[in-house]
């Protein structure tokens, strides 16, 4: 059986591409440090409000200039719904949602988080010039989706 010049290169590019993927899953996993939710960052979305470090909302100091920023996504506002950091503070956000799908996006930056009822998202960002960032949801929630907004000030 005789295999032609042309299939051969699809197939060979087949299989680069395979291997292409491949790597890039590797260097997410490894590399980036990017994996599925585990157990340990889940939570039940009904006693949410009640569960620890959900049940102090807002900004808190972790070391010098390290904040952790605890917020809820619910229909249809951010818990709380302004936060203030100082510049160059590196702040690692965690946040869920007791309700629905929600999305979690800060303008201008590469924050940008898919809010799932039981799932603890967690993300981390240094913010290096001060302004006010707009913080929206992207992930269409209901009726009220429009309004679903918040505020990062950076100072």
């Amino acid at each position: 059986m005789r295999i032609e010049t042309y299939e051969k290169a699809y197939l060979a590019l087949g299989g680069a591409s395979l291997v292409a993927a491949l790597l890039v899953l590797l260097y997410t996993s490894v590399v980036m440090d990017i994996h599925l939710p585990s157990r340990s960052t889940q939570v039940d979305p009904q006693t949410v409000r009640t569960t620890p470090p959900f049940d102090q909302l807002g900004v808190r100091q972790t070391g010098p200039g390290q904040y952790e920023a605890v917020m809820l996504g619910q229909a249809w506002a951010f818990l709380p719904q302004e936060i203030r950091v100082p510049v160059g503070a590196e702040v690692t956000f965690t946040v869920t949602t007791p309700d629905v799908i929600h999305g979690f996006m800060i303008a201008g930056t590469r924050v940008n988080l898919m809010l799932i009822p039981g799932q603890v998202s967690r993300m981390t960002y240094t913010f290096r010039r001060p302004g006010e960032y707009a913080l929206i949801c992207h992930e269409y929630c209901g009726l009220g989706h429009q309004g679903m907004v918040g505020r990062v000030i950076v100072e």
